[in-house]
């Protein structure tokens, strides 16, 4: 069965230059494609801790690198079928390869579920309440499993 395909404009940038060879554009499209409702327009860039620790601060008002940030531009607006959403989804490398430790994963799974959960929220989906929060892992989970990947929530 072929998946269908949105319209994809996608830029990777690695300003963090450590996880380029192993984690590719090509992986992440096929990522991105997994998580898309409609159209987008997304940039996707790996910054070290200190650019995501002056992200976080001066855009979110938290002073310390966090896994992924989402840049919803066309956040809240009703947009027609065929256009896009607009969002830069942030990766800080350090976060990210610490937690995949942590949580016993490997490096792909995390990035993997770091992206399907920033596309998710560029298309609107949040995690502020229970409910949710539940809807959106529930997504998050489908996903990374139709992608060939473990749940990314369950426990060791």
């Amino acid at each position: 069965m072929q998946e269908k395909k949105h319209k994809l404009e996608l830029d990777v940038q690695y300003p963090d230059t450590r996880l380029e060879a192993s984690i590719t554009p090509d992986m992440i499209e096929r990522w991105v494609q997994a998580s898309l409702l409609g159209p987008a327009e997304l940039a996707i860039r790996f910054v070290d801790a200190a650019e995501g620790q002056v992200l976080n601060r001066d855009y979110r008002h938290k002073d310390y690198a966090t896994n992924v940030l989402t840049f919803a531009y066309n956040e809240g607006e009703e947009l027609a079928d065929d256009e896009p959403v607009q969002a830069d989804i942030v990766l800080c490398t350090d976060v990210l390869q610490r937690e995949a430790e942590e949580q016993k994963k490997t490096v792909e799974e995390h990035v993997a579920h770091l992206v399907v959960h920033g596309v998710l929220h560029a298309q609107g989906y949040d995690h502020e309440h229970d409910e949710e929060a539940e809807e959106m892992e529930q997504l998050e989970r489908d996903i990374m499993e139709a992608l060939g990947y473990p749940d990314p929530y369950a426990e060791e």
